[in-house]
């Protein structure tokens, strides 16, 4: 009985300390602006000057942009939000969906005015929703960068072993839920777990690592994040429409491997996810007339945190594009 109040005590603590942490991170203003879309706003930053402006969107369940704003602001004006439910954005009422996602950007890019033509770079899962973007607006889009995209032909064809790793993320997130309203995100944060995790988080500042682990600390982003992944079938097919880019410039960026090697990828079914990628980038290249494909040779899926300069090697690329087509 002792370990069980012990444990009780422990959790209590960990409680208060999240909700004592939580109050003082949001009596403090966020980094960027907040712009209402429609009865809940959306939190986005932006740096540096330029044209065209380049706009990020993340990863499943990322804010991973705010690791590339100073490299990326060093070329243009670029702007990176969170998408409802993550960092300073508020939850939506509508369906975590790539469609629903490009309607809540276009909105807020549009109230911002921030105004196009755009260069869009799409991370993961982002991949989906800037290639929507694309189709739905070409009239505003100037280029777009695929980082380790996806594509809905293959990911729909996901075999057993594949399927079974997506139910061990959703679990893993919806425990996560939990564990952050309970405060033990935030402690393993101040534990520096994450960068035990991921030691290529050493490479950034603690200005672009605070965005991050603010969001990954609270149940908002894994309640989001949870929605996201359930919702992936019906993004996938809302891209169907999107598959002929005519010749719109692209970069897909193509790593290493899915995960790098490691003994806790030793535990996931790594040979199903790198063949899935394979005939992901396959398909990926077909979407225009004027796409090329880098490799980020030292990368696993996370290339923004491992190699972010690939990112910005992509970006460089549709630059010198849009120059030498006003000239």
């Amino acid at each position: 009985m002792t370990l069980f109040y012990l444990r009780i005590i422990v959790l209590i603590a960990t409680t208060l300390y999240q909700a004592i942490a939580c109050w003082l991170e949001d009596c403090t203003p966020p980094p960027g602006q907040r712009v209402d879309i429609g009865g809940y706003h959306l939190h986005y930053v932006t740096a540096g000057t330029g044209y065209p402006t380049i706009v990020v969107d993340h990863s499943l369940g990322g804010v991973e942009g705010y690791l590339l704003l100073e490299e990326l602001a060093k070329l243009s004006r670029v702007c990176i939000y969170d998408r409802a439910g993550f960092g300073w954005s508020d939850i939506s009422p509508y369906p975590r969906t790539s469609n629903q996602i490009v309607t809540e950007l276009d909105t807020m890019l549009t109230r911002a005015g921030l105004e196009p033509p755009y260069i869009l770079v799409g991370n993961s899962f982002g991949s989906y929703n800037m290639r929507l973007y694309a189709h739905r607006f070409p009239e505003k889009v100037m280029g777009l960068v695929l980082t380790d995209g996806l594509h809905e032909s293959r990911m729909l064809q996901m075999g057993l072993a594949l399927k079974g790793l997506q139910l061990f993320f959703i679990s893993g997130f919806l425990m996560s839920i939990f564990g952050s309203g309970l405060g033990l995100i935030r402690v393993m944060n101040l534990l520096g777990v994450f960068e035990l995790i991921k030691p290529e988080l050493r490479n950034f500042s603690t200005a672009s690592l605070q965005p991050v682990k603010r969001s990954f600390c609270r149940p908002k982003h894994w309640l989001t994040m949870t929605q996201e992944i359930l919702n992936l079938t019906t993004s996938g097919r809302q891209m169907f429409c999107a598959n002929n880019l005519q010749n719109l410039p692209i970069v897909s960026i193509k790593a290493q491997s899915f995960f790098k090697v490691s003994l806790i990828t030793a535990l996931i079914p790594l040979k199903a996810a790198n063949q899935l990628r394979e005939q992901i980038q396959l398909e990926l290249i077909k979407l225009s007339t004027n796409c090329i494909q880098l490799d980020a040779e030292n990368s696993g899926h996370f290339v923004w945190i491992d190699q972010p300069d690939v990112i910005t090697k992509a970006v460089k690329l549709l630059l010198k594009s849009v120059n030498e087509n006003n000239h």
